[in-house]
């Protein structure tokens, strides 16, 4: 008798632990967040990658002699002639992503400070239900994404000279607009330091930071609403951690 009751009372404070514990959870999932002055939503955390095990939601599509791999509970990028590493979860806005990012410049043969760019909702207007389809083809080859629709952010381009957004129309046009050409060195990138991206796709207002500094403010009258995310560099180590992305509310 005392053994059942005994089991049945460590029944009842293990399943008061395991609600408190998913009751916290949850409400870590919620956070405000700031669009503009005057625009203040609520985000829900929908998706996270640590990297603390592997790299199935991934998809790499890489030019020969560059790895993508978990590297101390970390994404390491090590790349030669292109890269892009999607992620293979497609998601509708409005939506914010965050990630943390380091530029290693070390001494090794690709440790060039230089392209820490990305790709957010994108689609291929020729496979329309499929962005994999053409993966092969394109191979990490940063031509072969011209006829994709999407959002496209370079910073520290061109051997660290240029830090560009651009959007995709998907027939090969990537308008570059004076706004959006900068080449200011406040721009540009430092070695081996921590940056958090942060990227929004709120509506019609699409928005990049990088630790808070907002490098894009951009009002689009037809903007793309769903789509894959991709990390995109050339010839660069760097490595990713903390992925995020957050549902905003309408």
């Amino acid at each position: 008798m005392k053994k059942t009751l005994f089991c049945k009372t460590k029944r009842i404070v293990f399943s008061f632990f395991v609600l408190v514990i998913m009751l916290t959870g949850c409400a870590q999932e919620v956070k405000e967040v700031s669009i503009k002055d005057d625009l203040i939503v609520e985000g829900k955390l929908i998706y996270e990658n640590n990297f603390d095990n592997d790299l199935a939601d991934w998809k790499v599509e890489q030019m020969p002699k560059g790895t993508v791999e978990i590297n101390d509970g970390k994404m390491e990028i090590t790349d030669v002639s292109g890269c892009t590493v999607w992620l293979t979860k497609e998601f509708k806005g409005p939506i914010m992503i965050e990630y943390d990012v380091n530029i290693i410049d070390k001494g090794g043969p690709q440790d060039r400070v230089s392209d820490l760019n990305c790709f957010w909702m994108a689609t291929d207007p020729k496979n329309p239900t499929n962005l994999f389809a053409d993966s092969k083809k394109r191979g990490g080859k940063f031509s072969n994404y011209d006829t994709l629709q999407l959002y496209y952010m370079g910073v520290g381009g061109n051997f660290n000279k240029t830090t560009r957004f651009r959007r995709y129309v998907g027939n090969g046009e990537r308008p570059l607009l004076p706004e959006h050409d900068l080449s200011d060195s406040k721009y540009m990138l430092e070695s081996n330091k921590n940056y958090h991206i942060k990227i929004i796709a709120y509506n019609d207002i699409i928005q990049y930071y990088r630790d808070n500094q907002l490098l894009v403010n951009f009002l689009d009258e037809a903007p793309y609403t769903s789509g894959y995310f991709g990390l995109r560099t050339v010839n660069n180590h760097m490595t990713v951690d903390n992925f995020k992305v957050y549902q905003l509310s309408n």
